[in-house]
Parts: structure tokens; C-alpha cells; sequence
């Protein structure tokens, strides 16, 4: 393998089927995941989905992933997982820990097919109720990528249900608790169980790392973006990315990622 660069960060931003938004604004999360890195001086290339991944991991630091659909295969998963030993690291953000779906009888929405990119990311992505506001808890203030946000904070944003792949390896930074208005009538039907849910049978984790090698793996459930021309919407939706605390977070995350 190549020696990894210091200060380069390979992008991916897209939806399936190819030249699809899948429902978000990706171009909008490109430009400001391009600037925030741009902000450290970190060089990066870019890319809709894992096809040439292979390419860009040998000369980069740093993978992220914004993602409504593409998932890398068995082998590209084998490329990530011998790059993150050799030291990179993963930030899979929003719909990463997502995927292929299939379709369920009787069931208007469709389940996620647990494949090998989750047990690699370590968040299986279930369901997400409609956008609305609810509060983030910070569960470990004293973690870099915490820094700076406090107990908490409130976004607006998909309140997304993530079940954890190796909950003993996962250092859990964020979680929510979103009451009984935020609710997914048709998980039980999809999944058997809400399988997000943590011990206290009320509380689900939005952000978490764990270590791979000497490398790593951080995941942001957040990041929902939408415009009229890339979803059903009429409106503009950027909820989390004109959120001071979600902008902090990322740049932690990426300086964190980074060795800084």
C-alpha cells in the first residue's frame, strides 16, 4: 500500500440509481464537507459512490461518506477495512449506515438488507420517523469530537434508528431519546423488534467511534438535506448543516479523523 497522506481526504457524495439524489441535496453536502476541509487544508478527491475507491484509499487520510444508496461491495469493503488497519479512518455520515432495500409484503416502506459495510461502519441503519426537531445529548463530553458542544443541543433533522454492530467496541459520543411522538408504526413489521434501542429501552445512539487496526471509524447518524428538486418537498430543508453545533461536530470530527 502506498503511504498514506497526512493531510488528503477522499470524498463520496451520491444517491442510487446512478445520477439520482435519492431524496437529498448532495451537491449542498459536497460544497460544505469540501469547504470544512478546505478550512484545515486538507486536499480531497471525490466521487458518487465506492466503484474506484481503491484508487483514492492508498493517498488519503481520511474517507467520508455521504451517501442515500451506494454501499461498497465485499471486495471494496475489503480494500476499507485493510486501509483503516493500516492507520486511515472512516466518517460515515447520514444515510452511510444505510443501503440495499428490499421490499417487505404489506409494508409500504422497505427494509435495509444487512450486509458487509455495516458490520465494517458498525451502524445498521432501521427506519427514521418524519424530520422534526428533537435534542441531541452529548453521552461523552470529554471526547475531541465532542468538544465544544456542551450537555447537548436541539437539531432539526431525520430522527434516525441505528442499531449498533459491536456495542462493546463502540465509544458512544451522541444519543437521543425522542419520546413518544417520534415513533415508527411499521418497524416491528420490518424488523421483528426495535433493535436501536439501548439497555434502558428508551435511548438510541446518533453517534459513535471504534477503533479498526490502527485506524478508525467515526459515525454521524445527522445530516439531512433536501431541496424541491432533489425530494418530494416544496421547500428547502438544510435543518442540521445551518446548525452551529452539527458544523462544530464536523470539524471535530474531521481534525479528530486527521490526528490533530
Amino acid at each position: 500500500m502506498t503511504t498514506t497522506q497526512p493531510h488528503r481526504a477522499h470524498l463520496i457524495t451520491g444517491g442510487f440509481p446512478a445520477g439520482s439524489s435519492a431524496g437529498h441535496d448532495h451537491d449542498f453536502a459536497r460544497l460544505r464537507l469540501l469547504a470544512l476541509l478546505a478550512e484545515q487544508d486538507i486536499q480531497a478527491s471525490v466521487a458518487n459512490d465506492f466503484a474506484d475507491i481503491a484508487r483514492w484509499l492508498p493517498v488519503s487520510r481520511l474517507l467520508i461518506t455521504y451517501v442515500a444508496g451506494p454501499y461498497p461491495d465485499a471486495a471494496q469493503c475489503a480494500a476499507i477495512e485493510g486501509w483503516l488497519r493500516a492507520g486511515g479512518h472512516w466518517l460515515g455520515l447520514h444515510g452511510t449506515s444505510g443501503g440495499r432495500a428490499e421490499r417487505v409484503e404489506g409494508q409500504r416502506q422497505r427494509r435495509t438488507v444487512k450486509m458487509a459495510h455495516h458490520a465494517l461502519l458498525g451502524g445498521f441503519f432501521l427506519t427514521h420517523p418524519p424530520f422534526c426537531a428533537f435534542r441531541v445529548d452529548v453521552a461523552d463530553p470529554d471526547h475531541p469530537i465532542t468538544q465544544g458542544l456542551g450537555s447537548g443541543f436541539t437539531v432539526a433533522d431525520e430522527p434516525y434508528f441505528v442499531e449498533l454492530q459491536a456495542p462493546a467496541s463502540a465509544r458512544i459520543l451522541l444519543t437521543a431519546t425522542y419520546g413518544p411522538d417520534v415513533v415508527s408504526p411499521s418497524l416491528t413489521a420490518l424488523y421483528g423488534a426495535d433493535t436501536s434501542l439501548l439497555p434502558d429501552g428508551a435511548t438510541r445512539v446518533l453517534g459513535y467511534t471504534t477503533p479498526v487496526g490502527t485506524g478508525g471509524v467515526t459515525y454521524i447518524a445527522l445530516g439531512h438535506c433536501h431541496t424541491p428538486a432533489t425530494s418530494a418537498a416544496p421547500t428547502v430543508e438544510r435543518g442540521p448543516w445551518d446548525n452551529p453545533a452539527f458544523t462544530r461536530l464536523l470539524r471535530n470530527a474531521i481534525r479528530f479523523a486527521m490526528g490533530g
